[in-house]
């Protein structure tokens, strides 16, 4: 076994270890936290495996923005555990069923990918090979149509949770732009005549 095999099952065993507790510990923050180690440990993997904008993007992107902010929210609701896991027996047996159609899921791809280790490895591409490069040339070229979709439907995601999330309330004060464009000065500033005050 060479070093580079034993650094990745290392992270990959610290991967499954965080995922575990991820899904089994009872206080959200500790759950969080340990989705954190495990998207870490992703990234390491990754790394490991010569991908690092992937490896970059999931740091940058899921540890510091999505989990940053479920962390927040997490610790700023008064959420009830009890009544979280009232619901817990009900929904158990389809929970055991999800669970088992992705390690079947997961087992096949294991599977296969022993399958195909057998198989010569592809050249290296040597130290001036960018990955970066090469994946933006896919994106753009071999997949345009699929990474267009993707944005158009992001955009109209964010469109619609825009929509759905915004209320008129009575009490907001709202400017026209158009109103206050078309104003006159005789209808913003008014002159008062006063009298001056005598000293006695």
């Amino acid at each position: 076994m060479d070093f580079e095999l034993a650094v990745f099952y290392f992270f990959a065993a610290i991967l499954l270890y965080a995922g575990v507790r991820t899904v089994t510990t009872r206080n959200p923050v500790h759950a969080a936290l340990h989705l954190v180690l495990a998207f870490f440990t992703a990234a390491a993997i990754w790394l490991v495996l010569r991908a690092e904008f992937l490896a970059i993007t999931l740091v940058l992107v899921y540890v510091g923005a999505v989990m940053v902010l479920f962390l927040f929210v997490v610790m700023m609701l008064d959420i009830n555990l009890d009544r979280l896991r009232e619901g817990f027996w009900t929904h158990l047996p389809l929970g055991i069923a999800v669970g088992v159609l992705i390690v079947l899921e997961m087992g096949t791809l294991v599977w296969l990918g022993f399958e195909r280790a057998a198989l010569p490895m592809p050249p290296d591409p040597g130290p001036a090979y960018s990955n970066t490069k090469e994946l933006g040339r896919l994106l753009y070229t071999d997949y345009v149509y699929p990474f267009e979709l993707a944005a158009i439907i992001l955009l109209v995601a964010i469109i619609a949770a825009i929509a759905l999330t915004m209320r008129k309330r009575k009490d907001t004060k709202y400017q026209n732009p158009a109103r206050q464009v078309t104003i006159r000065r005789a209808e913003r500033v008014r002159l008062v005549s006063m009298p001056a005050e005598k000293k006695e």
